[in-house]
């Protein structure tokens, strides 16, 4: 086999392997919507759904609501929306063991008390897709936040609301702040999709041909490098101005089965050179639930300080 064809099969298998990223170890169906659930403090959990104008359908979320939001009616808390993976859906939080993370931190005083959130993003990445077909980074900014913060009991301020996510949702996470600072306080990411522009410059059409059909239509028909370096967060760094008060946090496992370690390295040597605050962490292990699990409880107690919550 050639050396372009080891590396073509090699970047399809990589492809490929995004599909399956955090998929948890749970074997529930997740096609079925959530009913809430109670927990002994009264923090609950609801799986809906918002109409969308701009992409045409409705789209699912979850909301995990903090102990005390139903009793205390006058009551507004901070929210974070957090961004599920490549393969997930909004319901990642509920059913992968996340939602028992949260409420032993509540449970235990080391978390503030606030909303999270997760819609239902399909293959999105969270941006305006190539075609211009699928608009989800509008919908998120100009449907679906509103929606939140008109429904729910939120502060809807930038120092109270936050965003966060894993793998894909990392990648959009990050984005979607640098893009937008006026909207969020703070921003954290797990094992975030980082590749920088070095890596993804010379894509064979063949290439190009099966990265599309394994991610989806987001990057273009067949995939586009160029439109994906635009809309990276890594062009976002160099050309934007510098995002004043941001409080950014990401980490990433040391042998992260896609490469995203050395993304995350890159990122953090150039926020470095850029003079932007932030906190990262390599960590030992893989893509997977286990590794984001070990180290979620960061992420949150990260935002719950960046909220004012806790120290």
């Amino acid at each position: 086999m050639s050396r372009a064809a080891r590396r073509g099969a090699a970047m399809a298998v990589a492809a490929f392997a995004l599909l399956v990223i955090l998929r948890p170890a749970l074997s529930a169906a997740r096609a079925q919507r959530t009913a809430p659930r109670v927990d002994a403090s009264g923090g609950r959990a609801e799986c809906r759904s918002v109409p969308s104008r701009l992409l045409g359908h409705s789209v699912a979320y979850c909301a995990i609501l903090p102990p005390g939001y139903d009793a205390n009616k006058s009551m507004r808390y901070p929210v974070l929306y957090f961004l599920h993976g490549l393969g997930e859906n909004e319901q990642i939080l509920v059913q992968a063991g996340g939602m028992d993370i949260i409420e032993d931190l509540w449970s235990e005083a080391k978390l503030g008390k606030f909303l999270i959130v997760t819609p239902a993003a399909g293959r999105s990445f969270y941006i305006n897709s190539r075609d211009g077909k699928t608009r989800y980074e509008d919908f998120f900014i100009r449907e679906f936040l509103p929606f939140i913060e008109r429904h729910y009991r939120v502060r809807a301020n930038r120092a109270s609301r936050a965003i966060g996510g894993v793998s894909m949702g990392g990648y959009g996470a990050l984005r979607l702040a640098l893009v937008y600072p006026q909207l969020f306080g703070s921003v954290s990411a797990h094992s975030a999709a980082l590749v920088d522009e070095k890596r993804t410059t010379h894509v064979s059409p063949t290439e190009a041909v099966q990265l599309s059909r394994l991610l989806g239509p987001a990057f273009g028909t067949p995939f586009d490098p160029a439109f994906w370096n635009r809309e990276s967060p890594f062009r976002i760094v160099r050309t934007k101005p510098r995002p004043k008060g941001l409080k950014i946090y990401f980490d990433c496992g040391e042998q992260d089965d896609y490469g995203f370690n050395r993304g995350a390295v890159a990122f953090d040597k150039l926020l470095t050179q850029r003079r932007i605050p932030h906190e990262f962490h390599l960590y030992p292990g893989g893509h997977d639930w286990t590794y984001v699990a070990a180290h979620f409880q960061a992420s949150l107690e990260f935002h719950s300080r960046a909220f004012g919550l806790t120290r």
